[in-house]
């Protein structure tokens, strides 16, 4: 069972926090009232990966509008559309967390707009799209790991197992649970065909060590922690079969920013003829940034990288430079895994065209909801238009025939058929 970074309960409308400073040491949770307490679990790392910080952002939103009063559809539209954007605020690299407030407040102004929706209906309604942002994350986490463990498997022969290298922590610690490159890792071990994964320790704010280290002893995956600079090393003497990591936003053009020292792994590893993969919602690909040059890139305080804990490990009066992230170059990434496929980084901008042409299409989608009782669903039923766009592997579009989608989840008692205009 994988370890929980996000417990929450709507019918007590509490959310709690696993506070990833204390780990490995101390498994403590932290309670998270509303958007203040959000924002600051997440600008002091203490909840951090992408996916969670867009998931912890937007559940403190719904923890503070199930306890506020609002006197009027607009003044709740306003509410929204500024807590979400100060939400933003608090860890700017992380493109979830943008791309989840941009959905919202869209939401929010359609619904505000909407003189059939009552205050109530509109409140009802932003809440269910919190809660399925929260599930969707977890059933795209494991078909990126599905998705990665067979791209990585194609690569060798027969039954072979694999070893894997991996950067900063990408689990259920980083994501609402699974985990993207680490779920690519746990997936291949739950098809018995991973034979080890190395974590680097991944230094300033040792990720690697104190959180990925903890997933996979608590995973019982086979597994060995290494120094940032002992990469090379491993390539050149361990036969790695791949490298996976995650990303906190990929450009249009494939460039990828990730914690810092991923860059320099995608280097050795294209020295070495190691495929290098990220693994990501397609949520962290940005379409509004051409190119990795335009990604903004976090800066944080000297304090991480002169002081473990409580203890200075540098000498007193030296400057630090402390970025956050590095940008990966798309040409030393050999594939970038999502919930849709793998995709090569040249293909991306294809897929985003093809994506909007879809949009284009359906310009009406009916979706259908019903849940039994305890909680589990029956059925959510999307009907999507007759025919609609595909991606064929050359990057070409064609118009085919579409049919009705029935997936399963868990979410509260609501019977929804409604229908949504999709915005270009």
């Amino acid at each position: 069972m994988s370890l929980k970074s996000i417990i929450y309960d709507q019918v007590t409308n509490n959310l709690e926090i696993l506070d990833q400073l204390l780990l490995p040491g101390i498994t403590k949770y932290v309670k998270v009232k509303g958007v203040e307490d959000g924002w600051k679990v997440i600008n002091k790392m203490q909840v951090r990966g992408a996916p969670a910080i867009a998931i912890v952002g937007c559940l403190s939103l719904a923890v503070e509008m199930r306890n506020d009063k609002f006197e009027s559809k607009k003044q709740l539209r306003q509410e929204v559309e500024g807590k979400l954007n100060y939400l933003v605020s608090s860890r700017p690299t992380a493109v979830n967390m943008k791309g989840a407030a941009e959905e919202l407040i869209d939401l929010a102004n359609q619904l505000s707009k909407d003189k059939s929706v009552s205050l109530e209906d509109m409140i009802h309604k932003f809440l269910l799209k919190i809660q399925h942002l929260l599930e969707k994350d977890i059933t795209d986490n494991q078909s990126i790991g599905d998705n990665g463990a067979k791209e990585i498997l194609s690569r060798v022969s027969g039954d072979s197992q694999v070893r894997v290298v991996t950067h900063c922590n990408t689990g259920s610690l980083a994501t609402a649970g699974y985990g993207t490159a680490l779920g690519v890792i746990r997936s291949l071990h739950a098809m018995k065909r991973l034979e080890h994964v190395y974590c680097t320790e991944t230094r300033p704010y040792n990720q690697g060590a104190r959180l990925t280290a903890f997933e996979l002893i608590h995973d019982k995956i086979p597994s060995t922690l290494i120094c940032d600079s002992m990469v090379s090393a491993l390539m050149k003497s361990r036969n790695i079969s791949a490298v996976v990591v995650g990303a906190d936003r990929v450009a249009a053009n494939g460039d990828t920013a990730n914690k810092i020292g991923t860059y320099q792994i995608a280097v050795v590893a294209k020295y070495h003829a190691v495929p290098f993969y990220v693994a990501a919602p397609f949520t962290s690909i940005d379409a509004k940034v051409s190119t990795g040059e335009h990604i903004v890139i976090e800066e944080r305080p000297d304090r991480e990288m002169t002081h473990v804990g409580e203890h200075r490990i540098a000498a007193k009066g030296i400057p630090c430079w402390n970025p956050a992230f590095d940008v990966t170059p798309a040409s030393l990434i050999a594939g970038i895994i999502t919930e849709r496929g793998v995709f090569k980084p040249e293909q991306i901008k294809a897929v985003l065209a093809s994506n909007h042409a879809r949009q284009s299409l359906a310009s009406e989608r009916c979706v259908q909801i019903e849940i039994t009782s305890d909680g589990v669903s029956v059925q959510i039923k999307r009907v999507w238009p007759s025919r609609t766009a595909k991606m064929s592997e050359n990057g070409e579009e064609s118009l085919v025939e579409t049919v009705e989608e029935t997936y399963e989840t868990e979410v509260r008692r609501k019977v929804i058929k409604t229908k949504m205009k999709i915005q270009e």
